[in-house]
């Protein structure tokens, strides 16, 4: 809680900046946030994290002793390990309230495939990971910047950041390709193409609005 001198009001809520001028609050006594208490639901969530987490570790413990003491073709704990590990993500990404939306989603689909990629790795590796689930992750993600874009038609130029991030990301099955990594050419330059007709398209049907946006995140006059 603090006053702000200028406006002569006080804040309740929890920050150092009045809302109306901008100057810095005069501290008051301490008082918890009114309705709705924020830090409470976060405390509880983040409580909630950290008991999952316990959790998941104590399990996957239990699943290595197992897993070491029974016959297997391969260690199939280490699987469990990593779908807890992608619980646990998606229940921090969950209560951080630090990451917008489109980064969760981001985050999400590259911890699904570096999970696939693990257990394909696990399991004696067979390639299908990168041939066939990083791309198609990555198409996913243009499919559904492509969907919220229509769903967004007010603010549909936020998301050319998000598509120029998405070229760059879609080299990352090309280089893996022309390192003999990847096997598949079609599945290696097909989510470079998207991406780059996507972020063609917007720009061309955009026009000054896209060029806008452009100019505005590049800082260029």
């Amino acid at each position: 809680m603090g006053k702000c001198k200028i406006c002569r009001v006080e804040v309740l809520d929890v920050t150092e900046r009045c809302p109306l001028c901008q100057t810095i609050l005069e501290p008051t006594e301490e008082l918890e946030n009114m309705y709705p208490n924020i830090r409470l639901q976060y405390r509880r969530r983040l409580l909630a994290c950290r008991i999952y987490l316990f959790c998941a570790l104590v399990v996957q413990a239990i699943l290595i002793v197992v897993d070491y003491l029974t016959p297997s073709p391969f260690h199939w704990s280490f699987i469990a390990g990593l779908a807890l590990l992608l619980g646990y993500i998606c229940l921090r990404l969950g209560v951080s309230d630090k990451a917008g939306y489109r980064s969760k989603l981001l985050l999400i689909t590259l911890t699904v495939i570096g999970c696939i990629y693990g257990i394909d790795a696990i399991i004696g590796y067979q390639g299908w990971s990168l041939d066939y689930v990083l791309p198609a992750g990555l198409m996913g993600v243009d499919f559904v910047i492509l969907i919220l874009m229509m769903c967004n038609r007010r603010n549909w130029q936020s998301y050319i950041m998000w598509q120029i991030l998405m070229i760059l990301l879609s080299l990352i099955p090309v280089v893996l390709y022309l390192t003999g990594m990847e096997r598949n050419a079609l599945m290696a330059f097909l989510p470079l193409g998207i991406s780059a007709l996507l972020f063609l398209g917007t720009v061309m049907i955009g026009g000054r609005r896209a060029a806008t946006e452009l100019a505005r995140r590049f800082h260029v006059k």
